[in-house]
């Protein structure tokens, strides 16, 4: 919808905003209006550079052109139907997704907070059926993010700030260690533990990925102990990290994985993958969902797992994310600079506010966003060019300079 169709004026489309929605966003200054490839424009048709694709989702671009052109089709057939009858774009991605990701079965969602509560509650009622009623403790990462629904607000590891802010008592069964600490975890496991559930790279802990001793000892562990690994892909997968899967950066497989964001293409859907033994936890009545599997997202899906595969995005996210963490180590007053594949996180060595350089892209055309004070994150569609990550390591450096001159 064009502001020019409404009759109303930007102002007056904030006014709405600020009237009737429950605030809990921080608003840039800016009406989206339309978006294509690696811009969003505003009603004057600015164009805006964007490194956020929707907080990692619109990896194979912004409205990319094969994902819309499959949901108009969809919607022309059937829009939604419940869970008992087969519908063919459902079928068709999990059969899509499991092969591509060497996984047994799936369930679909509608978001990532969703598919992990999925994945906490199998993996706590395979633990309950397995060992006994008391057997589902899972052990989760400090600093972690998994989503801000009661389960999974549970189990991210922030229990002094953060999501858990105001709302305690939380979901009992979790304990937290120290991230990429393997003996931590070790240490945390008691007799009732059924799981361990990390995110290959922490996003909104500040971009650190997982060390390959840190990933394949809790594999190991989990064998030893008869425990699962769960992990949480919801930002991490699809080509965003330099490989289809993130866990396939490491060589190790998980018994159950979330997913969500960039399977969708800019459509709601998330899902969980499990191994066949696992999955059986689940039976009729024992987790549902009205809109999961829904045909239009299924249909986007496809479509958008479709580019990422053929086009090999995960290749070019692992090409450019090296060029473009070389670009960013050359900017002043940097800490450090880490990241997989274009999950890229930038840590400023206290001279600058991370939350004041994200303002000042903005005003200079760039999305980024900021985790607390220190870090600005990037995770641009996957594909983006050496020219884009040029212009985008110039503008962050106008930025600091502006700041500190």
């Amino acid at each position: 919808m064009k502001l020019t169709e409404t009759g109303y004026t930007k102002e007056d489309i904030k006014g709405l905003v600020e009237k009737y929605m429950i605030d809990t966003y921080e608003r840039f200054p800016m009406l989206a209006e339309r978006a294509e490839d690696m811009y969003i424009y505003d009603e004057n048709g600015e164009a805006y550079l964007d490194f956020y694709a929707g907080i990692a989702v619109n990896s194979a671009g912004n409205c990319n052109k094969k994902v819309v052109a499959a949901v108009k089709d969809q919607v022309d057939d059937i829009m939604h139907t419940f869970n008992y009858p087969y519908t063919i774009p459902q079928a068709l991605l999990a059969e899509k997704i499991c092969n591509a990701i060497g996984m047994d079965k799936i369930f679909f969602q509608n978001s990532g907070t969703e598919a992990n509560e999925a994945m906490i509650k199998m993996a706590r009622k395979y633990g309950v059926e397995k060992y006994g009623p008391t057997h589902y403790n899972i052990v989760t990462a400090k600093e972690s993010f998994h989503g801000r629904s009661y389960g999974s607000m549970s189990a991210t590891g922030q229990p002094d700030n953060g999501c858990q802010i105001g709302f305690k008592p939380m979901v009992p069964g979790f304990t937290y260690a120290e991230f990429n600490d393997l003996e931590a975890f070790k240490s945390a496991v008691t007799d009732d533990t059924i799981a361990i559930m990390v995110e290959p790279v922490q996003g909104e802990g500040g971009v650190h990925p997982a060390t390959q001793e840190f990933l394949s000892g809790l594999r190991k562990l989990c064998d030893e102990k008869g425990m699962l690994i769960l992990l949480d892909e919801v930002q991490t997968g699809w080509c965003r990290t330099g490989a289809v899967m993130s866990y396939m950066n490491y060589g190790i497989k998980p018994d159950i994985v979330s997913m969500a964001k960039a399977m969708g293409g800019g459509m709601p859907i998330g899902a969980i993958c499990a191994t066949a033994e696992v999955a059986k936890a689940f039976t009729p009545g024992s987790h549902g969902t009205t809109f999961g599997g829904n045909p239009v997202s299924c249909a986007a899906s496809l479509a958008e797992i479709g580019e990422l595969l053929d086009r090999d995005l995960a290749g070019n996210a692992k090409k450019m994310g090296a060029y473009f963490m070389d670009k960013l180590k050359t900017l002043p007053h940097i800490k450090e600079v880490r990241g997989q594949g274009l999950l890229v996180g930038v840590e400023f060595d206290g001279t600058v506010n991370a939350v004041d350089v994200k303002h000042k892209c903005f005003e200079k055309k760039l999305l980024i966003t900021a985790i607390g004070s220190s870090v600005i994150r990037m995770v641009p569609p996957l594909i983006l060019t050496e020219e884009h990550c040029d212009k985008a390591a110039e503008i962050i450096r106008e930025a600091v300079e502006e700041l500190t001159a």
